[in-house]
């Protein structure tokens, strides 16, 4: 486990997943099937079987001679997530998945079902290095960076189960993507940057999602949102702020030691002009640490300082418990207050829904092995 305060920016070295379709960006998929000695026009078909259809089992595949189907799911449709244990809340609109990966290596995702949208929360990383003292992930530190793959293969998981009525409320589809999981998904740029463009690449070439539809969160790494910001992906920005001030930031927020308040939120205002897209500060209300009326006020004068009102928005997180951590949620006088402050500055703001707090599933609560009973963290 990671000190107090200390980062870890640079994922360890571990061996890397076997490829997948998933990998692979359209043109590859192209030049992949080729090289294992078929028409290139065969990707197209494994792209919507897997994208459109959510399928990777070969047998299902009924436009391919059968003598080819085995080698070729081998070569391009490796088991990167192997389930563990599924846990339910919210009469089975809300599931928290336990994946294993190829390595050992623990994840979870979770599939938030709503009377209008399907949420999937994914994870970036297995553990996470940014060490937020009230995050249950950033606590158990960082294993590894997941590959593209392994993060879109979250998502097509979801989308199966879904197609099978396997989630309460029968049949449906993912409409929603929140890189909220495990992991700071701008420290594992590449991957997430190309697990993005699948997921809203037209089908069959991707999942064929709305780019409003997708958001990826950061705790402020000031050069991915640089970088996220000239992609031309166009997505949802969340930056993950929690204090107004440096000092208090520094604590909650260790990374603000190298990116300090100002800078993320002028990095994330630039997001703004460039995009069109209007960016989400998220703020966990932490009881007597950060919910005080004048730091809603200092929070509004941060945000105005960067631009007018109408850019941001703040969703406020009443703190989700975690083991061993001393914090908890904010009274409900203190969260309306604080409420009251930001909309009386002109600061678009609302309270979070805590789906998924029972199974430890909701905002911070992810922690994998936490999971595991002995038999199992041995296997």
């Amino acid at each position: 486990m990671p000190v107090p305060g200390e980062l870890t920016l640079v994922a360890p070295r571990r061996a890397k997943p076997p490829r997948h379709l998933a990998d692979l960006a359209p043109a590859e998929r192209r030049a992949a099937v080729e090289e294992l000695g078929h028409k290139g026009f065969r990707a197209a078909q494994l792209s919507t079987h897997y994208f459109t259809h959510h399928s990777d089992d070969p047998t299902t595949w009924t436009d391919f001679p059968a003598k080819h189907r085995e080698a070729l799911a081998a070569a391009l449709f490796p088991r990167l997530l192997t389930p563990v244990r599924d846990i339910e809340c919210d009469a089975g609109t809300t599931r928290k998945t336990l994946w294993r990966l190829f390595d050992g290596a623990l994840v979870e995702s979770v599939l938030m079902r709503y009377p209008d949208r399907v949420t999937v929360c994914v994870s970036s990383q297995a553990g996470c290095g940014m060490n937020c003292p009230f995050c249950a992930t950033g606590q158990a530190g960082l294993t590894r960076n997941m590959s593209t793959a392994e993060i879109v293969d979250q998502v097509v998981a979801a989308s199966r189960a879904l197609d099978r009525g396997e989630v309460a409320g029968g049949p449906g589809r993912v409409s929603n993507i929140v890189f909220m999981g495990m992991g700071e998904p701008l420290a594992n740029y590449n991957a997430t940057a190309a697990a993005v463009a699948r997921l809203i690449d037209p089908t069959p070439d991707g999942l064929g999602l709305s780019r409003r539809s997708v958001t990826v969160s950061t705790v402020g790494l000031v050069p991915g949102i640089a970088k996220l910001t000239n992609s031309g992906l166009g997505v949802t920005l969340a930056v993950s702020l929690h204090a107004p001030d440096d000092e208090l930031r520094d604590t909650l927020v260790p990374i603000n030691t190298r990116y300090p308040v100002g800078e993320v939120v002028a990095a994330a205002h630039e997001y703004f002009v460039k995009t069109g897209r209007r960016v989400s500060i998220e703020y966990a209300m932490i009881r007597d640490i950060n919910d005080q009326a004048w730091r809603a006020d200092e929070l509004a004068r941060v945000l105005a300082f960067a631009g007018p009102g109408a850019w941001v928005h703040v969703n406020l997180i009443p703190l989700n418990p975690t083991p061993g951590s001393q914090w908890t949620a904010s009274r409900s006088r203190d969260e309306k207050a604080f409420v009251r402050r930001l909309e009386t500055a002109g600061v678009p703001v609302t309270v979070r829904d805590t789906r998924g707090r029972e199974i430890d599933g909701a905002c911070g609560q992810l922690a994998a092995a936490d999971l595991l009973d002995p038999e199992e963290q041995l296997s």
